[in-house]
């Protein structure tokens, strides 16, 4: 029997004959290697696009330092971005080389056509960061990340005008690149967003984790923001949607289809995903495991804490 979804999109399945209930998870946000992969074929991002971008590598590449430094010197003398860096009285040296440091790996992945995995993760952590959730706790506001990517398409037109690419050569390939651009600010939005909604409620619960988790989380304990009431799986899905690298240790996903009628009375199905909990993976609510509680107690306050327990722990 499965109940009612609830308004976080989320379900519970109770199987007849368990003395425990099988939590499920639904409306997980995709993974960033499925964002990066799904918006790479929608932007048919392919070898032509490809061809043309490795003909302007060289130029840009021997631009490269001088973009960086352009790039944060902006960021200096435009008072907002200024303001929200601490650097209304001139940059701090040792943030500025951070910064140019994380601008570089991001040029040099770029220039080198990375399209990899790695690098989604990469981009997608980056938006986490910019989001407030890096070692600094600066917050850039998403306006200027987009902003930013604007800048560099412009700064990239420029470098090729300047070193005398043909027209239509500089055409195919800031065709190409603007696809690239917009394939890492989707990502960078994807993680900003994953961290913004990590923070949301009106206060938080703390979410201890065990074994080979904290390795792959970075970490052994985080808070999460709630509102009272919220349900212990309204916090499940915030943390996998922040940490997706950890679904597939915990996770395992089905496909579920609905058959409905649709607005002209025609037979429709809809498939859905759907997460649920692998053998021996616990989620205890203060102590208490929430397979062997019943679903009104799953609502959470202000000073509940949850562990996530790994199979014989």
């Amino acid at each position: 029997m499965v109940a009612k979804g609830l308004d976080w999109q989320v379900a519970l399945s109770i199987f007849a004959g368990s003395p425990a209930q099988i939590w499920e998870l639904r409306g997980l946000d995709p993974s960033p290697e499925e964002t990066w992969d799904h918006l790479r074929a929608y932007l048919h991002l392919d070898e032509g696009d490809i061809r043309a971008m490795l003909e302007t590598v060289e130029p840009l590449f021997r631009q490269g330092h001088d973009l960086v430094v352009e790039n944060y010197a902006y960021l200096e003398a435009f008072p907002e971005t200024a303001a929200l860096l601490g650097w209304s009285g001139g940059a701090d040296p040792q943030h500025l080389a951070e910064r140019r440091r994380f601008f570089t790996v991001w040029l040099a992945r770029t220039l080198g056509l990375d399209f990899s995995h790695d690098f989604a993760r990469y981009l997608f952590r980056a938006g986490q960061i910019h989001a407030g959730h890096g070692r600094r706790h600066l917050h850039i506001p998403s306006l200027y990340v987009v902003g930013s990517i604007g800048l560099m398409t412009a700064s990239f037109a420029r470098v090729l005008e300047q070193a005398g690419v043909r027209t239509d050569t500089q055409l195919k390939a800031l065709a190409g690149w603007n696809k690239v651009f917009i394939l890492h600010l989707q990502m960078m939005l994807q993680g900003y967003r994953s961290a913004l909604a990590l923070e949301e409620g009106e206060t938080k619960v703390r979410v201890t984790v065990y074994g080979r988790l904290r390795s792959l989380i970075g970490r052994d304990s985080l808070e999460i923001g709630i509102y009272p009431g919220q349900s212990v799986l309204e916090v499940l899905r915030k943390f996998f949607n922040y940490y997706p690298q950890a679904r597939s240790e915990i996770l395992e996903s089905l496909w579920e289809s609905q058959h409905h009628d649709d607005a002209r009375g025609n037979p429709w199905m809809e498939v859905e995903r759907v997460y649920r909990p692998r053998a021996g993976w616990r989620i205890l609510r203060n102590g208490r495991d929430i397979a062997y509680l019943a679903e009104d107690q799953w609502r959470l306050e202000g000073a509940d804490q949850l562990a996530i327990f790994p199979p014989g722990r």
